[in-house]
Parts: C-alpha cells; structure tokens; sequence
C-alpha cells in the first residue's frame, strides 16, 4: 500500500489505530486498550473490529477525505468488509494475497507472530472474501516482487482526474 501511495501522491493511505504498541514493520497509530475504548464509544472510528486479539480503528477522518474525491486506501479484515461496503460506498475491494509458502515466509520475517498465530492467519488467509454485492472485488496476487504487484493495483486505480473507481 505504501508503494502504491508513493507512485500515486492522490492516494491517501488510512492510517489504523491498533491496539498494540507502536512497531516499524506498520505504520499505525498504537492504541491502548483504554483509549480505544474511549475513541469506540465516543465513535472516532469509521470503521472498527476485532481480530487476532486486537482492536483495529479507522479514525472518522478519511470518511471527509474520501468525499472530497481522495482514493482511500484502508488495510481491513475480511470480516468488517461488509459494514465497509456500507459506511464507505462507494467501495471497490483489491484483495491483495500471496501464495501460503510466501505469506508464512513474510509474517515470519517481520516477527510479530510466533509459529501458532502464523498459522492461524494463515487459515485466516485461505478463506473466502464475504458475499458483497454491488461491490467490485479485484484479486492481486503479491507473490512475486513487489513491484508488480503495484502496478497491477495501478492499473485499477482511475486517473488522478477521475472520481470514479472500476
């Protein structure tokens, strides 16, 4: 996403809030369990949900961001992408994924999980996207050097003077 957003100034990356402690492997904003509880109940976020043990935000900003015709670009969980579909329409879905071999590879390297969290988002990884009708979803597969799977992702995006997204 960060590659994407370089090659593309107009791209706005969504910048999760995550409860964990801050870690330069992500850019996110690190939460504690209290504050962002607080920022949940006060509704802060656009979106919010739990996974892997965590709590993950995006803050209410980006929604004015995107209504003013910026291309959003927000890191989700399968699970939040019909709540997504609605809070965020118009939403198009880019799945990027990689071959299992590659992702354990990678999640490894970045050493965040041990073996058994690995293997859970691992599972996590081969399930199916949910049924989100009327929404666009478009497959990347980012097995391969990163740079291709950025222009694939490129390709999708409209023309910095379209509004539109396919």
């Amino acid at each position: 996403m960060a590659a994407v957003a370089r090659a593309r100034p107009d791209v706005l990356l969504a910048t999760r809030v995550i409860t964990r402690p801050a870690d330069p492997t992500e850019p996110f904003r690190p939460a504690t369990r209290e504050s962002f509880d607080r920022d949940r109940a006060a509704g802060r976020f656009v979106l919010d949900w739990d996974a892997h043990g965590l709590s993950y935000g995006i803050p209410g900003e980006v929604r004015a961001a995107q209504q003013a015709g910026r291309i959003l670009c927000v890191n989700l969980s399968r699970a939040v992408l019909p709540q997504a579909a609605q809070v965020l329409a118009p939403l198009s879905v880019i799945h990027i994924t990689a071959a299992p071999e590659v992702l354990a590879r990678r999640l490894s390297a970045r050493g965040r999980e041990d073996a058994g969290a690995i293997g859970e988002r691992l599972l996590t990884a081969g399930r199916d996207l949910p049924d989100l009708p009327g929404t666009r979803v478009h497959l990347i597969d980012n097995s391969g050097p990163l740079d291709h799977a950025v222009r694939a992702v490129l390709s999708l995006l409209p023309a910095p003077t379209d509004k539109s997204f396919p």
